[in-house]
């Protein structure tokens, strides 16, 4: 996965949407305490540095080291680089020991994951019954709504993209609803998700054209030859922003959350 934005980690971490103030306070508000925090998939570390504000201390992990150079250096946060196949014992060295984490975060990174692999990793460092339940919070957001017209050009490329992106990204386009998820609601809450929220970014063209060639789909459709931002439809886009590249609009992007507690042992035997 790590390889798909080695080539635009600037530009990630430059475009992609900042999450709201809300999805982590909802989150927190799920976990009795607030100490220890894993980031998993953490990229540029735009979900690791609102943790921070919550959490006591924050780990943010990431396949990509060059993604990883990107994210803010705060005083409660620790960034670690791990490779894909890192065993259960090398995450307890370098993340964090058995039953000592509050919450295990995946922001825009869940469908990246070996899944069983991951749970069984994050039931290993979650806090378990009886000694307080560790909660595991995932969540994806869709595509940018903009307006009518945009929108139009924006359905018609990314249909047309299809072909360019990984298989996993159809849990996305799912929000997460059909994706197995072995943990119980969290309390006051009677299902896993997908509870939506939503945050909105302020952009002018260039800042919009720019999120596209940030996809993963984009780089792999552009070292096939492919561009998918060619003057015909950059020109599109131009038009159905209004004729002024430099106004600024409101972008909106839908976030789907799936969020729930670590099992009592017997459950899961």
């Amino acid at each position: 996965m790590a390889n798909l934005f080695l080539n635009q980690a600037k530009q990630y971490a430059a475009t992609r949407p900042v999450y709201p103030l809300e999805l982590f306070e909802f989150i927190a508000s799920k976990t009795p305490r607030h100490d220890l925090a894993w980031d998993v998939g953490t990229g540029s570390g735009q979900a690791a540095a609102s943790l921070a504000t919550l959490y006591k201390d924050v780990v943010g992990t990431d396949t990509s080291a060059q993604q990883l150079a990107y994210a803010p250096r705060l005083p409660n946060t620790r960034y670690v680089h791990t490779p894909p196949d890192l065993p259960l014992e090398g995450i307890h060295a370098a993340v964090a020991r058995p039953g000592t984490v509050d919450v295990v975060t995946v922001a825009q990174a869940f469908h990246w994951l070996d899944l069983p692999r991951f749970y069984a990793q994050a039931r290993s460092v979650l806090r378990a019954p009886p000694h307080g339940h560790g909660v595991l919070a995932a969540w994806c957001y869709t595509e940018p709504r903009v307006g009518a017209a945009v929108d139009e050009v924006f359905w018609r490329l990314y249909h047309g993209s299809q072909p360019h992106w990984a298989p996993n990204r159809k849990l996305v386009d799912d929000e997460y609803r059909s994706v197995e998820f072995p943990f119980d609601p969290v309390e006051g809450e009677t299902h896993t998700g997908p509870f939506e929220f939503a945050t909105e970014r302020r952009m002018d063209l260039h800042d919009y054209l720019s999120y596209i060639t940030s996809w993963s789909a984009y780089q792999t459709a552009k070292e096939k030859g492919v561009e998918m931002l060619d003057e015909a439809t950059v020109k599109e886009f131009a038009e159905a922003w209004g004729g002024q590249r430099e106004e600024v609009k409101t972008v909106r992007y839908p976030i789907f959350l799936r969020i729930g507690k670590v099992r009592p042992q017997s459950d899961d035997a």
